[in-house]
């Protein structure tokens, strides 16, 4: 009987390393999304006690949250090194017949932190401390090796997101953008801002899926969000597309697509369900007084606004169903600050929209003037 049990103990310490070493491997290691059980478990758990702290005006919720990201970090290190220790002790308790738990607890901690106020007295024991000791070092080496690159897409992302404020206001919105380039006669510049962000887009979406903990780094100024100021651009352009008389931007539409493709990759890894396949008549969260108010907005400052409002409306609509559902989703996944046609609007999703939700290739709908 005791044999079984030292046998099952073996067996469970070496599954509770691989797990550790698994889960370090796929968040750290691994360029592309690819969930681990801890560490979605680790950011899951702590999400429910931030959550429930950030409550009151927005300032305080902005102050809890920011904390969110960097201890998730430190608690995903913590649980990798508490499987290893645990892993480790069940395996020196089921070698050595003679060594108790409380003795395999020590020898594990003494080998995983490399004290070394403990040493085992057969060949094979001391070369399981070495590789517990080695799988150690191995997973606090990731973590500091992990925090560089990490910042680096950090400061990329948020170099456009502070430079979009001067372009598109504070919170932004495409229609303030679009209103700042026409009063300064430079409509015909848009078409760089589509191509940096179209940049941008990419970016964020290869980032944010291999670095999921990104997602949750807020910005240094708590009234800026990557998520808000992704909606503010994809707004600008679909206004720009569907209802503004200029000539056509392909490099809008190429934004809009790289834009939308982002949100969803984004929205898959954390299971944000959407239509991975919309029409251009599905509703969407702007409504068409809304928009009628920002074209009007645009007209009455002298911007050219295409004749035929219905179809512009139901270009609108067309482009803005791409992004909708997942804009909003990750708006209030992040608990972006109030703006306008974003998270002005996401507490209606609630987290509902945090389900199991699957993604498969998505079509942009086949309507007039799309890419």
């Amino acid at each position: 009987m005791e044999m079984a049990l030292r046998v099952i103990s073996v067996v469970g310490g070496t599954f509770l390393v691989l797990l550790a070493v698994s889960s370090a491997i796929r968040t750290v290691i691994l360029p592309r999304a690819a969930p681990s059980l801890v560490t979605r478990g680790v950011f899951r758990g702590l999400g429910v006690v931030f959550r429930s702290l950030a409550s009151g005006d927005y300032a305080r919720r902005d102050r809890v949250m920011s904390l969110y990201a960097p201890l998730g970090l430190v608690c995903t290190l913590a649980a990798w090194l508490l499987l290893t220790f645990a892993g480790f002790g069940f395996i020196f308790w089921g070698l050595e017949g003679e060594v108790g738990v409380s003795e395999a607890l020590e020898l594990s901690g003494s080998s995983l932190f490399t004290l070394g106020f403990l040493r085992p007295e057969t060949f094979w024991l001391l070369m399981v401390s070495y590789i517990e000791a080695a799988i150690g070092l191995f997973l606090l080496a990731l973590l500091i090796t992990y925090l560089p690159s990490m910042y680096g897409a950090f400061s990329r992302r948020e170099v456009a997101v502070t430079a979009l404020s001067v372009r598109a206001g504070e919170p932004p919105s495409g229609r303030e953008m679009i209103w700042r380039y026409w009063r300064l006669e430079r409509m015909d510049h848009l078409r760089e801002v589509w191509r940096e962000w179209e940049r941008w887009f990419v970016d964020v979406e290869e980032t944010h899926t291999s670095l999921p903990a990104l997602v949750f780094f807020r910005s240094p100024l708590p009234d800026h969000s990557w998520a808000t100021a992704a909606g503010a651009v994809l707004d600008g352009a679909a206004l720009t597309l569907s209802s503004v008389q200029v000539p056509r931007e392909v490099e809008a539409e190429f934004c809009i697509r790289a834009g939308y493709l982002c949100l969803r990759r984004v929205a898959d890894y954390f299971r944000i369900p959407h239509d991975p396949d919309p029409t251009p008549d599905t509703p969407i969260s702007i409504t068409r007084a809304e928009w009628e108010e920002a074209v009007a907005f645009l007209e009455s400052e002298g911007v050219p606004i295409k004749p035929d409002r219905e179809q512009a409306w139901r270009d609108f609509s067309g482009w803005r169903v791409n992004y909708d559902t997942v804009l909003l989703a990750l708006a209030n996944l992040t608990i972006a600050p109030e703006a306008p046609w974003s998270s002005d609007r996401s507490q209606d999703q609630g987290f509902r929209l945090r389900r199991m939700g699957g993604i498969k290739p998505v079509k942009h709908p086949p309507t007039s003037g799309r890419a």
